[in-house]
């Protein structure tokens, strides 16, 4: 006869406890940057433009370092040169983990258009 082997305990059930239902709507820790949109041009997506200052431990200098994230944007209603606030999110897609929580300031020159239109009476 052959030996049947004993069932080995289920990993999932081994020490765990009930999470507490406001940590699992948190999802944890997710990082927030700030950035300038730099392009709109895809549906729902917004490049984000985001510099930091990092100083090199050997000259004592600073060096500027600039990253850029694609974003979602599911309104489609950031423009170039906006300042906004980037978090991190789920893959939405190949390149795109993140999302665009809020909008700091508006771009200049949109703001200037808007004025100009606004003078000459015509509606948007």
């Amino acid at each position: 006869m052959s030996k049947v082997p004993t069932p080995r305990p289920s990993v999932k059930h081994v020490g765990v406890t009930a999470a507490a239902p406001e940590a699992t709507a948190k999802h944890g820790f997710r990082r927030k940057l700030v950035g300038v949109v730099t392009s709109n041009k895809m549906n729902k997506t917004v490049t984000v433009e985001v510099i930091r200052q990092t100083i090199v431990a050997k000259y004592k200098k600073y060096i500027t370092k600039r990253a850029r994230y694609k974003a979602h944007d599911e309104t489609n209603q950031y423009l170039p040169g906006d300042r906004v606030e980037i978090q991190e999110h789920r893959p939405l897609s190949k390149q795109k983990s993140w999302i665009v929580t809020r909008l700091i300031s508006r771009s200049a020159d949109i703001e200037g258009l808007q004025l100009k239109d606004d003078v000459a009476g015509v509606k948007a």
